[in-house]
């Protein structure tokens, strides 16, 4: 991976950058960033996700994206979350496959993480080329734990976590849940 600029403002005009990368399989893709042109990508993509998919992405508290959530997901602050999508080379209409964020939490010292693949794309390798994209980039800004709250019955989730160094425990708040933890600073 290539090293990252702790401040993007490339993200709002065309000059962002954009990661070839090959899965596990060979097949390329792009990963780059998710900007507030993306839309009706992300509308799609949100919507193309299996019942399960979309559970274990939102806990089981979306079914239908609404608008307000759209913009969330597109209209990034760029000092504070990160948000990628993972893209066909091909593809010029840019349909996601797979979107990795992050949001940082009040103090910027730690951030909640999310990965999302399409089915489809699921055993390849997409989910953990996003997330290491995201742990490069919260590396550089000095972030110091990265953490995901997830359905106890995500084992993909618990798989890659694992693969990536996280850490799981027990959500004190909600049995059906777990917490994965990545101390980034030494």
């Amino acid at each position: 991976m290539n090293s990252f600029e702790p401040v993007m403002p490339w993200c709002l005009d065309s000059r962002y950058p954009r990661w070839t990368e090959r899965l596990r399989d060979g097949t390329k893709i792009v990963i780059r960033p998710v900007t507030k042109l993306d839309a009706a990508r992300e509308r799609a993509f949100i919507e193309a996700l299996s019942p399960q998919a979309r559970r274990f992405r939102f806990l089981g508290q979306v079914a239908r994206p609404s608008s307000e959530l759209i913009t969330q997901f597109t209209d990034i602050d760029y000092n504070h979350d990160v948000a990628f999508a993972a893209i066909e080379p091909d593809d010029a209409g840019e349909k996601f496959l797979g979107v990795s964020r992050y949001g940082t939490t009040q103090g910027g010292t730690s951030c909640e993480c999310a990965v999302t693949v399409l089915d489809a794309w699921h055993h390849r390798g997409l989910g953990t080329l996003l997330m290491k994209h995201l742990i490069e980039v919260a590396k550089a800004r000095g972030i110091l734990c990265m953490f995901s709250i997830d359905s106890i019955d995500n084992v993909e989730m618990g798989e890659m976590a694992k693969h990536l160094g996280f850490t799981r425990r027990g959500d004190r708040n909600d049995p059906r849940q777990v917490v994965h933890s990545l101390w980034l600073q030494s």
